[in-house]
């Protein structure tokens, strides 16, 4: 018998010729060809044991073949039977379909299921359905489903039907789907895909559903909002659908376990007991029951603990819960130090812009902004640094939001270090890390133009102007300014001072090279007006003032010109009279560094200076008269002009018989001064 593979080469095999002849060997290629597997052997290279042979004395995969005696080789009877295969794979996967469709079949509503699907996929695609097919189909459709809806909602797949039966449903039948449901609202919420229908019967429903949906919550908001799947649909409806008295029933739970029971709704059409809280403010309530005044605080930060240390603060639920929170302490207290010390716990100290997730959620909702705002200007300056430094990388897109804004705003306003602060802000709200010229002016441009971001860039020149901030707004900078006084020790007016002197070269190039596609809308006229009012460097300035001042050439009287603009006309006027008018003192207040606009303007338009006296922005011409900026030799030399064309001013002032024809009241205010 042969031996086994992996035998030494010195020991010759059995069937070796024992002659002293050399044993003949076969050719390495043709072996090689005999042992090719054809690419049709339905085998799988085994020998079908007709056709194929072994030449006597060669073993194959290691085994003896068997000897006959004529001395020719054939495989065992039993090699083919081994190998037989029942049938083919495509056949057994038949047999599994098969038998996957009857389990299916075997369901309970099985058949409605299936009809639905069908009508399901013919519905979503919209653009192919006509509308009277459309109906027709919704209409089958909500006959299967009436009465089941529950049977087809944990399903993934047939949870699509009943969304797409809220698509194309009218107000009734939304309303019966959401009564229907109603039990299993939290089980829906809970689940991985029927809180998307839950959050398509509130986004598509009326009143009347919201309030079938969102009383379903009460009484389980603090588990909900725990819930890996339940939290975001929760607080979705309370930041999105939820009323006024709905959302401080829901944050109240945030209290304690007693407010979960007491505020659970008895039956779904009940109403919350006019015994209970009606407000979700915690200063109001601790003040009402100062008793309770520790374990409600102390149930209230575990909560908001636990949602922090699982890093699931996106939730404005939240934020509204840690600012109530917050509002409760007294400062300076050591609760009030602990929760700032909480605030940053998630801030890489070591790190540029490490961590710091939850001030970045926080920045973006409105409470949560007030939140930052407040821990910024009651933090210490190393603190406002720490705080500061995790918006660097987000500092754009914060302008543009109409609650992150003020966390710039702020972040400008209290720190007395006015360098660390136009690093960690001004530098990136002007781009100045832009190297390509253009694109770092269109980015500017796109700020300026803007209602949220032009904010945090005009702010130090403007103020709390009335055009600029918004009453809420104003409250809250009330508030900072109120706290700023006593943490902070730089004079405001220092501080604003400071903050210019790196914001004007960038502002006031943006002026010269743009002026003429500012002037264009009210938001770029107000920020010229503010720039050449406030921003520091003369010779810049001078170049900005001459960019303005010749947007004024040509005649008033043309289709399109600047004096045709009422905000153009605005502008022209303010800067010709050197500062902003107050109407409390009726006195124009000039700034230290007069800006002399009159000098620059009155050369361009002092060929039509009679026609810019009858035109819309004529004011611009009275204001030339009566500024204080405006040299006397200026204003000699108009005045002769005007009296030469007394004609056209009369003409121009003289008012018509309907209240429409009042006539042009700069022309005869400046009348009456010649």
């Amino acid at each position: 018998m042969s031996k086994v593979a992996g035998i030494k080469r010195k020991d010759a095999p059995v069937s070796a010729s024992t002659k002293s002849k050399k044993q003949k060997k076969d050719d390495p290629k043709s072996v090689k060809a005999k042992r090719v597997v054809k690419d049709d052997d339905d085998f799988g290279g085994f020998s079908d044991g007709e056709n194929d042979t072994v030449e006597a004395g060669t073993e194959v995969n290691g085994e003896e073949p068997a000897q006959k005696a004529n001395g020719t080789n054939k495989p065992s009877q039993g090699t083919n039977d081994k190998f037989k295969l029942d049938g083919s794979s495509a056949e057994a996967h038949a047999k599994q379909r098969a038998m996957a469709k009857e389990r299916k079949a075997a369901k309970p509503n099985a058949d409605a299921i299936q009809r639905s699907k069908k009508i399901w996929e013919k519905l979503r695609r919209k653009s192919h359905v006509p509308v009277e097919e459309r109906k027709q189909l919704v209409g089958e459709l909500f006959e299967i489903i009436t009465g089941r809806v529950s049977d087809f909602v944990f399903k993934h797949d047939s949870v699509r039907v009943v969304q797409c039966a809220l698509k194309y449903a009218n107000v009734t039948q939304r309303r019966n789907i959401a009564q229907e449901l109603k039990k299993d609202i939290k089980t829906l919420a809970e689940s991985r895909y029927g809180k998307f229908l839950v959050a398509k019967m509130i986004s598509t429903g009326d009143e009347q559903v919201r309030d079938t949906v969102v009383p379903e919550f009460f009484g389980h908001v603090r588990r909900l909002i725990n819930h890996p799947e339940a939290s975001w649909i929760v607080d979705d409806i309370y930041r999105q659908i939820a009323t006024t008295e709905q959302k401080a029933t829901m944050l109240r739970e945030w209290y304690g376990a007693e407010f979960a029971l007491f505020h659970r709704k008895p039956s779904a059409n009940a109403a919350v007991p006019s015994t209970t809280e009606d407000t979700a403010e915690l200063s109001k309530i601790l003040e009402r029951n100062p008793e309770k005044r520790h374990p409600i605080l102390q149930y209230l930060l575990q909560m908001i603990n636990g949602l922090v240390q699982k890093q699931m603060t996106g939730f404005t639920m939240l934020h509204d819960a840690m600012l109530q929170y917050f509002l409760a302490l007294k400062a300076g207290s050591e609760e009030h130090t602990e929760f700032l010390e909480i605030l940053k716990g998630d801030i890489d100290k070591e790190t540029e812009g490490g961590g710091g997730d939850l001030f970045k959620n926080l920045a973006f909702t409105k409470n949560g902004s007030r939140l930052v705002c407040l821990a910024l200007a009651y933090g210490n300056a190393k603190d406002r640094k720490i705080i500061l430094r995790v918006f660097k990388e987000a500092i754009e897109t914060m302008a543009f939001d109409q609650h992150a804004k003020m966390v710039l705003v702020v972040g400008l306003d209290v720190p007395d270090d006015t360098k660390m602060s136009s690093r960690s802000i001004i530098a990136e709200l002007l781009g100045q890390q832009v190297k390509d010229e253009t694109e770092k002016l269109d980015r500017l441009e796109n700020f300026v133009s803007n209602l949220n971001a032009r904010l945090p860039i005009l702010y130090p020149l403007a103020g709390a102007a009335k055009w600029l901030v918004g009453d809420a707004e104003k409250t809250l900078l009330q508030e900072v300014y109120e706290i700023r006084n006593t943490t902070s020790k730089k004079l405001p007016d220092v501080r604003r001072k400071e903050l210019l002197e790196p914001m004007s070269a960038s502002l006031l190039e943006l002026l010269e090279k743009r002026a003429e596609t500012l002037v264009k809308s009210s938001f770029g006229c107000q920020f010229i007006t503010e720039v050449l009012l406030g921003a520091q460097g003369k010779e810049q300035k001078a170049l900005a003032k001459a960019a303005v001042a010749a947007l004024a050439t040509g005649d008033p009287t043309d289709e399109g010109h600047m004096a045709k603009d009422a905000a153009a006309g605005r502008m022209l006027k303010t800067l010709v009279l050197g500062g902003q008018y107050d109407p409390k003192t009726k006195t124009v207040a000039l700034p230290e560094e007069r800006v002399g606009f009159g000098a620059d303007l009155y050369p361009v338009i002092k060929d039509k200076l009679v026609e810019w006296a009858c035109s819309d922005s004529s004011f611009v011409v009275v204001g030339l008269l009566e500024s204080e900026d405006v040299d006397e030799d200026v204003k000699m030399e108009a005045k002769a002009a005007l009296k030469k064309g007394r004609t056209q001013l009369e003409a121009a002032g003289k008012a018509g018989s309907t209240k429409e024809e009042k006539g042009n009241a700069g022309a005869r205010i400046l009348l009456e001064k010649l």
